[in-house]
């Protein structure tokens, strides 16, 4: 475990604490981190990260740009003065502070009855810190301070899971009353208040059902017809739903013992249910009620009623929001453990999922099982008991998408409209990080209209974020973006017609040469990547030789050989009229940088004798 200053990087189980407390940080970001840390006091080069730790994997240098910024906003750092990080322009990054080793675990031992649940066999990991805030907020609601709590997170980060932990650890141990109801996409436009009267439903018919079917009959009945049907000893009303009745009802029941309301998917609600609880967050009488509702990070467009109410709710302090983070390595292997059925796992297997899923239980137990389908992950069919094993490495894996996370994305993708996926098509062909430049050269759009067009996606969409800007040759910028999940990039990649994506790949290839007039060698390596997707063979392998020659420049000849024996393969695919010159011109280029190797590594064994001569 490294430490620098209050912080504490523990690499074995993947995060990153202060004190005793632990910050939520993606594996991307992390692995930039533990990169820097790992090696303090020098300059790291773009190109050294980059390959360290995307290795054969082309990637931008503005994503290392976009994860420095996010380091620097955990770490508290001061762009201007460095503690941490400090920009050395053009060139890389270098870690300043002192960095030692410690042997000491920050985790906190656990405590509280959530914590106890949890190691008690919850169904969830990773989420100590979420269940012991969500008792403090029932403590306090017992009280009869009301809460109102939304629980955000994007698909699959586990939200239901908590809420079922909590439910199973925490509120059905006391013996408190608990209405679940469900927002169905669709739903809202058709039926008003659908998940309230399914959860009074369940109030009903609980073992606190017949109080609360008393109270509603007495001071809302239509909502107690709703739900089943109405005491004819009760004395009549509105037929109509009063809001305002169904408050007073709630308030009342809540006055004699605690009650939990929980509403899931909330971003899927109508305007009415809503509007109904704003209301019982706002009014002021004493009330024994907590209101837990689960909601997405992205899946509301910007005029979304509950991105209003929750924003007011906020400002007003009149509601609580926990927003669910991804799992650290540690969670991930717990989960691992959970579903394989086994605490040993074999070797690997945790940072290779950690890695693809980003920290998505939903995610990782999909690639899990993936692994076992691919025959990836094998046991012996024969003994019940035996245990998972890896069948080759996972480096070696391609980074397909599993079927059913394919499906679900896919699904996602297509509630977008048109515009929106030819958008997010277009970017996912520049790679994991696209600047709007990228994508309006590949739809051959505006820059400005696409600019903003991004801009609207990155507000609204849980996958895609606003990271920056990108410095162009000529002085201008461009904002740039990123997939928030490799995952997302793959399915828009892959879901469009082969000869879109080469279309897009060599108008992007065309446009970097343009942007680049006169130093197209700094961006020769990425020419050739799109210019190779394209099945454009002459344009690939001319950008090769010239990524060559640059690495060259820099004295790096065994980058410049490996970047020419891939123009040697590429000028293979050539025509019979251009392949012989091709080939030809690479085989020279080739011989001269293995004899500079060759000279070069002479000067090295020598002074490696000499040094071995002084010290006998």
């Amino acid at each position: 475990m490294k430490q620098f200053e209050s912080f504490r990087l523990d690499a074995a189980n993947g995060c990153l604490w202060r004190i005793d407390q632990q910050i939520a940080l993606p594996p991307r970001p992390f692995m930039v981190l533990q990169y820097l840390v790992e090696h303090p006091g020098r300059l790291i080069t773009h190109d050294e990260l980059l390959d360290a730790l995307w290795p054969d994997t082309f990637v931008q240098p503005q994503v290392l740009r976009t994860y420095v910024l996010e380091l620097r906003k955990l770490l508290g750092d001061d762009i201007a003065r460095p503690r941490f990080i400090q920009t050395i322009p053009k060139r890389g990054y270098c870690f300043v502070a002192s960095v030692t080793d410690c042997t000491s675990d920050p985790r906190p031992m656990p405590h509280g009855s959530a914590s106890a649940a949890h190691a008690s066999g919850s169904v969830i990991v990773g989420r100590d810190q979420e269940l012991e805030r969500l008792e403090a907020l029932l403590q306090q609601s017992s009280s009869g301070h009301r809460q109102l709590v939304f629980l955000a997170g994007e698909a699959g980060i586990g939200k239901t899971a908590l809420l079922d932990s909590f439910l199973e650890g925490v509120v059905s141990p006391r013996s408190i009353p608990a209405a679940r109801g469900q927002c169905v996409q669709g739903f809202g436009e058709k039926e008003e208040y659908y998940p309230v009267v399914e959860a009074l439903a369940q109030l009903c018919a609980s073992a606190a059902g017949d109080e609360a079917r008393r109270v509603l009959a007495r001071l809302a009945p239509a909502w107690l017809a709703t739900v089943g049907p109405a005491d004819p000893s009760s004395p009549g009303g509105s037929s109509e739903r009063m809001p305002g009745d169904l408050c007073a009802a709630l308030e009342e029941i809540a006055a004699r013992q605690p009650l939990v309301l929980l509403l899931e998917d909330l971003h899927w609600a109508d305007e009415s249910t809503l509007n109904l609880i704003s209301a019982l967050a706002r009014r002021r009488t004493r009330a024994q009620l907590m209101i837990l509702a689960t909601c997405g990070n992205g899946e509301t467009a910007p005029d979304h009623p509950l991105r209003r109410i929750r924003h007011d709710l906020l400002l007003r302090q009149l509601c609580t929001e926990i927003a669910l983070a991804p799992l650290n390595q540690t969670a991930v292997s717990q989960l691992l453990s959970r579903e394989l059925k086994q605490e040993a796992l074999p070797p690997a297997l945790t940072a290779f999922v950690h890695q693809h899923s980003e920290g998505n239980p939903l995610f990782a137990i999909s690639i899990v099982e993936h692994l076992i389908a691919r025959r990836c992950l094998v046991r012996d069919a024969s003994e019940p008991a035996a245990p998972w094993v890896a069948r080759g490495s996972f480096e070696e894996l391609d980074a397909d998408v599993p079927d059913r996370l394919a499906q679900m994305i896919e699904l996602e993708i297509e509630c977008l409209t048109p515009d929106d996926q030819r958008i997010l098509g277009a970017g996912s062909v520049m790679g994991i990080a696209f600047p709007a430049w990228a994508v309006a050269a590949a739809l051959e759009q505006n820059i400005a209209e696409v600019e903003e067009a991004c801009d609207r996606l990155a507000r609204r969409l849980h996958f895609v974020e606003r990271a920056g800007q990108d410095e162009l040759p000529d002085g201008t910028r461009s904002e740039f973006f990123v997939f928030v999940h490799g995952l997302y990039r793959e399915v828009l990649y892959q879901r469009q017609p082969a000869a879109r994506r080469a279309r897009c790949h060599l108008r992007i290839a065309k446009r970097l040469g343009e942007l680049f007039a006169g130093c197209e060698a700094t961006v020769a390596r990425e020419m050739a990547m799109h210019y190779e997707a394209a099945a454009d063979w002459q344009g690939a392998a001319s950008a090769l030789r010239i990524a060559s020659g640059h690495a060259r420049s820099r004295q790096a000849h065994t980058e410049a050989a490996h970047l020419l024996e891939h123009a040697l393969r590429i000028a293979e695919r050539l025509g019979e009229k251009e392949r012989e010159s091709e080939l030809r011109a690479i085989h020279s280029e080739l011989a001269a940088v293995r004899e500079h190797e060759v000279v070069g590594a002479v000067p090295r064994q020598k002074s490696r004798l000499k040094n071995l001569t002084l010290s006998g």
